[in-house]
């Protein structure tokens, strides 16, 4: 099958039988696992015992062989196994004179390199992307870009010729142009680097959805560390609150009242966190969904809510703008972040009450401050502490029925505990990132066209939340104080991701909106149409042409070619929706 290896285990021992044991490398502090019980040899080289297993390929693995009795450790091997290879594991003694026991391990059919296909599709789209980018310069050339608009729209072509002599007006020339431009002086005012953003963000978290090609790295990390999928969710967060703090100050400087604000502010909240529940629900799967089994937290539930609070946040305690656009302090290096003492002192109380929470909430039969994932984690005794407190908290209050059921711990350290990476208290944490977004919006609105303060600022902010990290995490995945975990949305995960995401957003700022070498195609398109691309990806998943039968469903290639392909689709529907100017908001 996908991800496993092929291990035969020949038993040429003739007195006693073995137990093969295995540990993952990605499974931190964790149980070996009993695969096979090996007989002993039937007497002679030509009869070893032998027994045949299916070994993980995702992770380098550790395998145990132990005598069946008394349970003796004879040898010990660590080995990365190739996808589809097939491999025997050859128990011996060394010499008759000895009782030392040799395990040597031998290729007997090389693995498949399952990495050709993530090779050819990159090369694929750029390819695409080198056409492109041709066809784009040799639009530039007024012969062949007069003649292409000629070939595809002869009679617009013939009118302005025939009008006025051959020179059309201003006018016309606006009104009846076959392309737009990507940037025109009216358009400026919405930077392109954020929607560029929230579209990449968007574009991989809907690719990794759809399966990401069955590649371990495009899924969820099972307890502490990163993959890509874990990037995206709390990038988009952060681009949310970007975008709150630009459109707050758009609709204020436009004279809508704050209550009026409010409302909109309220009811965006409410129809976000309604279509989490009832249309972008997992427990589908389950059957019709009914109360029994409604899963209560979710992605959009939880965007709701941290948009509730980061927007109500802004709007309670937002100040008038002087006329140049400043607000007057006394520290030049914080300008853009004393005027708002009062948003900072409410966000740090925030993170107190998660860390209270976190670290001092009694749990049940688990240490006080457990962060781990249970299962077979921590040498097993903890099976059924899955996430500490943050666990216990969301199955006391919204039941266990309601929450997900099937956390990415499962696969690793086999935990059977229900456990939500939406729940409530991490969410205390994802209104902590969508308010450092909210800061970086801050300080395109406070240094506004002055592209140096802000891409300088947006660098600093960077470091001072890598630093975070660096001593939170002691820059180790497992011995920190508090590592990054996406499941737990913990403190470091935060600081960790909103490093990447103000050092991903001035690179795009500077690309895009400063020096215009890069429109921000195509992210930019679905980064405009955002609702409707992440609830259209959710609800028609499992249609055609998102989704097929396949040939060989255990192939890489079969599945990175459908979650490409679907991927597309959305990102060509995004493009054609923009062309008709078709938005949906909410």
């Amino acid at each position: 099958r996908r991800d496993q290896a092929l291990l035969l285990v020949h038993n040429e021992l003739p007195a006693q039988g073995l137990r093969l044991s295995a540990l993952s490398g990605a499974c931190h502090q964790c149980l070996y696992q009993f695969l096979a019980f090996v007989p002993p040899s039937g007497g002679g080289l030509s009869e070893p015992g032998t027994a045949v297993v299916m070994v993980d390929t995702q992770h380098p693995l550790t395998l145990q062989l132990s005598g069946s009795v008394g349970d003796r450790e004879l040898c010990k091997i660590q080995y990365h196994f190739g996808e589809f290879g097939n491999y025997s594991l050859v128990v011996k003694t060394q010499s008759t004179s000895t009782k030392a026991v040799s395990c040597d391990l031998v290729i007997n059919e090389g693995p498949m390199n399952s990495y050709l296909p993530i090779l050819f599709a990159f090369l694929v789209y750029m390819g695409i992307l080198a056409i492109l980018i041709v066809w784009h310069l040799f639009m530039k050339i007024d012969p062949v870009r007069n003649w292409v608009y000629k070939k595809l729209n002869p009679r617009e072509t013939d009118r302005l010729i025939n009008s006025e002599l051959g020179s059309p007006n201003t006018t016309d020339s606006v009104s009846s142009g076959p392309t737009p431009r990507l940037w025109s002086a009216g358009s400026r005012q919405r930077l392109r680097s954020l929607d560029t953003f929230r579209g990449l963000s968007l574009i991989i978290m809907v690719f990794v959805n759809y399966g990401g090609g069955k590649y371990w790295f495009f899924k969820h990390e099972s307890w502490n560390g990163l993959t890509v999928a874990d990037l995206v969710f709390p990038w988009f967060v952060f681009i949310m609150g970007t975008s709150i703090s630009l459109s707050l100050s758009s609709m204020l400087r436009w004279g809508s009242s704050k209550r009026k604000v409010l409302g909109k502010i309220f009811w965006r909240s409410f129809l976000l966190i309604l279509l989490g529940i009832i249309v972008v629900n997992p427990n589908y799967c389950l059957g019709p969904l009914s109360w029994d089994n409604l899963r209560i937290p979710g992605v959009l539930q939880r965007l709701g809510f941290t948009y509730l609070v980061v927007a109500a946040l802004e709007l309670l305690f937002t100040k008038p703008e002087a006329e140049n656009g400043t607000l007057e302090t006394p520290c030049l290096a914080l300008q853009d972040i004393l005027p708002y003492w009062p948003q900072w002192i409410f966000i740090l109380m925030l993170e107190v009450i998660w860390l209270c929470l976190t670290f001092l909430l009694p749990v049940p039969g688990c240490p006080r401050g457990y962060l781990g994932p249970g299962g077979i984690g921590d040498f097993g005794k903890y099976p059924n502490c899955t996430g500490g407190a943050a666990g216990y908290i969301d199955r006391l209050l919204l039941g266990e029925k309601h929450i997900y059921q099937h956390p990415s711990s499962t696969v690793i350290y086999q935990t059977t505990m229900p456990y939500d990476p939406e729940g409530i208290l991490g969410t205390i944490n994802a209104i902590l990132m969508a308010f450092l977004g909210l800061q970086a919006g801050k300080i395109i609105l406070f240094y506004k066209d002055q592209h140096k303060q802000i891409m300088s600022r947006f660098f600093i902010w960077s470091i001072v939340m890598g630093i975070i990290s660096a001593i939170l995490t002691k820059c180790s995945k497992e011995e920190g104080f508090i590592p990054i975990n996406k499941n737990l949305w913990s403190l470091s995960y935060v600081t960790t991701m909103s490093c990447f995401a103000f050092i991903l957003l001035l690179l795009i700022y500077y690309l895009v909106d400063v020096k215009r070498l890069w429109s921000g195609a195509p992210f930019f398109y679905p980064g405009m149409n955002s609702i409707l691309v992440y609830i259209g990806h959710e609800v028609f998943e499992n249609y055609f042409p998102f989704k097929w039968k396949m040939q060989d469903s255990q192939s890489h290639a079969e599945h990175l070619t459908q979650n490409l392909t679907a991927t597309t689709l959305w990102v060509i529907s995004s493009y054609l929706l923009y062309r008709r100017k078709i938005f949906w908001k909410i």
